[in-house]
């Protein structure tokens, strides 16, 4: 049985109407939010860092938390798992809020992830178990389930976190690994997983409509740490939690590019002897934009590479093996042209070409 027990009606259906109810609320409530933000002076402001050149709201991640919180409660029982989601949800935008508003330090935000992360734990949703193919299903005992469970919560909320740099960049990425995540759930027999991630997908759809180039108001940490907690739970609770051979490697594949530029920003910054958590302008986004993308074909080039690799993920899981055989290739080749393009192995620099 699904612990995240819901409503009659037929996962799918359920996992639509919340899908286009969270979008809904968060389109309408959106430019309220970003009225408020300007009221209380939660602006992010320019600086050479950043890439836009006027001031924008940036509490986005309020709006985004009522599309989440109001479809979670209408179509998700009160389980004691879903208790811990919504009181985890709650406590890092709370965090995230603060932080949009006053601003705070890093060991404040990663208080605050922690935090979120040990409620979600205490209440039972944690990786018990996960399969990989030719070895099973592995179980895991609770010494090792509670710190495994907690350092992926908080690796996928700094993921988002960091992704957050260009107009509907985190949004658009969130939505194609959230409508991904509802597919796989749904077919592994997960549909109140499955309805969280349709839940997620339209928060961020409806938030797209006012953040993609040119945005009028930002997420903020209050938003992209939210995105990456629930992304964490739907993980861990709708695709981690079966016996599908391949349950461990979906996600690491539709999470790819975020986990991807999160451990290059994190090398980076030890090579530099840098904080690494510091902002530069070093991420896969910057990187293209400092070649000449303009800031919406720099996002539209990550959405696609995103995409493609989602559709490995499901290639996985539903296509036959030559087929996905054929297709990894397929993504193999444009990611490392990408790393190319992007010089992230420093060739071409090495060979004279300037890449500033």
């Amino acid at each position: 049985m699904d612990d995240f027990a819901i409503v009659p009606l037929d996962g799918t259906s359920r996992a639509i109407i919340a899908f286009l109810l969270a979008a809904g609320i968060v389109f309408v409530i959106t430019p309220t939010v970003g009225s408020i933000a300007r009221l209380v002076g939660a602006m992010d402001e320019p600086d050479p860092r950043k890439i836009h050149d006027d001031p924008i709201p940036r509490l986005g991640g309020i709006a985004i938390f009522f599309g989440f919180i109001i479809p979670a409660l209408m179509f998700l029982e009160l389980s004691q798992q879903m208790k811990g989601v919504l009181i985890g949800a709650s406590v890092i935008t709370l965090f995230g809020a603060v932080d949009d508003l006053r601003g705070t330090s890093p060991i404040v935000k990663f208080t605050g992830q922690f935090i979120a992360a040990a409620i979600l734990v205490s209440y039972g949703v944690r990786i018990d178990y996960f399969s990989l193919p030719y070895f099973g299903v592995i179980e895991l005992d609770l010494v090792y389930a509670v710190p495994l469970t907690v350092i992926w919560v908080v690796t996928l909320v700094n993921i988002f976190n960091f992704i957050d740099g260009m107009d509907g960049l985190a949004a658009g990425v969130c939505t194609i690994a959230a409508v991904t995540f509802a597919v796989i759930a749904l077919s592994l027999g997960r549909p109140g997983a499955a309805i969280l991630a349709a839940i997620l997908a339209g928060t961020t759809l409806g938030f797209l409509r006012h953040n993609f180039f040119p945005a009028s108001i930002f997420m903020g940490d209050s938003g992209s740490m939210l995105l990456g907690f629930v992304l964490a739970t739907i993980t861990v609770h709708g695709v981690l939690k079966s016996v599908a051979a391949v349950t461990l490697v979906i996600p690491l594949l539709i999470m790819g590019v975020p986990m991807f530029d999160l451990s290059l920003t994190i090398l980076r910054r030890i090579k530099n002897r840098q904080n690494i958590f510091q902002p530069d302008r070093g991420h896969l986004h910057h990187r293209l934009f400092n070649i000449g993308y303009s800031q919406r074909k720099a996002v539209l080039v990550l959405y696609a590479w995103c995409t493609l690799m989602s559709s490995l993920a499901l290639s996985m899981r539903f296509a036959p093996g030559f087929v996905t055989v054929i297709f990894a290739g397929l993504v193999t080749g444009v990611s490392l042209y990408l790393v190319y393009l992007l010089d992230i192995l420093q060739v071409r620099s090495r060979r004279g070409i300037d890449t500033r």
